[in-house]
């Protein structure tokens, strides 16, 4: 296997952006393959993944037969890529919020902090979001606040969906037991991260809303979020530092 880096990108219903996705992350300057995870998507993105499948063949399918959720999807690829050689697997959307020419500074970071884990902040040093209305930025700005003051994580942008991990802290947490499904599911895993001691960096990102398609965000996934918190504060046994001396 060529390349030491897997790229897992979760779609439903983005055929118009995943053709130019698997296109510019072709072009990079480190090899990568691709593992796209499809939820049965009814307008076809399953069928073009298995195009650009046919004609790369450093992009890999993996076809789900129910839409359940972010979380299970990230899941699969986990485990898909576990059962494969690679050493660093990233999370990243399908709908160009995540910037592919960002891919190289994650793994130079990774190598150079000795990382465990990179998370893409957008609110390192300040606020990168574009195009977002103000109401959804608020939402985000206090969502990663909220979720500071209760688990005691110290990251600007602990609910970031744009993620390099290296195969060993996939490995470490055991990502098959992770519960949360939909944004909070970025959150549990960050925190299972943090808590068994392992070396967290941010790197700056500009996040930018799609252009094309709809965002997968709902009031329910806010919900669980909001509620998941407080869990992860239990499993912690209500301390806000990781739990060196245990793990």
């Amino acid at each position: 296997m060529a390349a030491e880096t897997l790229i897992i990108v979760p779609t439903y219903n983005e055929r118009e952006n995943l053709p130019d996705l698997v296109r510019r992350l072709g072009a990079l300057t480190v090899p990568v393959d691709v593992l796209v995870v499809d939820d049965s998507s009814p307008d076809g993105t399953g069928q073009i993944a298995d195009e650009l499948a046919s004609k790369n063949p450093w992009v890999h399918v993996l076809h789900r037969t129910v839409k359940d959720g972010l979380g299970r999807a990230y899941v699969a690829g986990f485990q898909w890529a576990l059962s494969r050689d690679y050493r660093f697997i990233f999370e990243m959307d399908a709908d160009f919020s995540h910037n592919p020419a960002d891919i190289p500074r994650f793994l130079q970071t990774a190598q150079e902090q000795k990382a465990d884990l990179v998370l893409g902040s957008r609110y390192s040093g300040g606020i990168r979001v574009i195009n977002w209305p103000l109401s959804r930025l608020l939402l985000s700005l206090w969502g990663g606040f909220y979720t500071r003051i209760i688990t005691g994580m110290p990251f600007s942008d602990p609910t970031g969906g744009f993620k390099c991990f290296r195969r060993k802290t996939l490995a470490a947490i055991d990502v098959g037991s992770v519960t949360a499904n939909g944004y909070s599911f970025q959150i549990e895993l960050t925190h299972r991260v943090w808590r068994k001691g392992l070396k967290v960096a941010e790197v700056p990102i500009i996040f930018t809303d799609r252009e094309q398609g709809v965002s997968k965000m709902s009031r329910d996934i806010a919900i669980e979020a909001a509620w998941m918190v407080w869990r992860l504060l239990l499993e912690n046994r209500l301390r806000r530092h990781p739990d060196i001396a245990k793990e």
